[in-house]
């Protein structure tokens, strides 16, 4: 079962456990989800107002 989840932040969330700070992804791009893995620098030079779907070979395409 495939599943379409919006996502709009382009950058991680910090959370502090401790004294460690830990990145959480919020882009939903990251292969070692829950954790940044620097995915998101892919969704900078995205167009507000636009939808993107990210393709497992690395590209994206907008949906019109």
């Amino acid at each position: 079962m495939a599943r379409l989840v919006r996502k709009e932040d382009k950058g991680p969330l910090a959370v502090k456990v401790g004294a460690e700070t830990k990145w959480v992804c919020m882009c939903g791009l990251s292969a070692n989800q829950p954790f940044c893995d620097g995915s998101h620098k892919k969704t900078h030079d995205e167009e507000a107002g636009k939808v993107y779907v990210y393709n497992k070979d690395g590209t994206r395409t907008e949906v019109k």
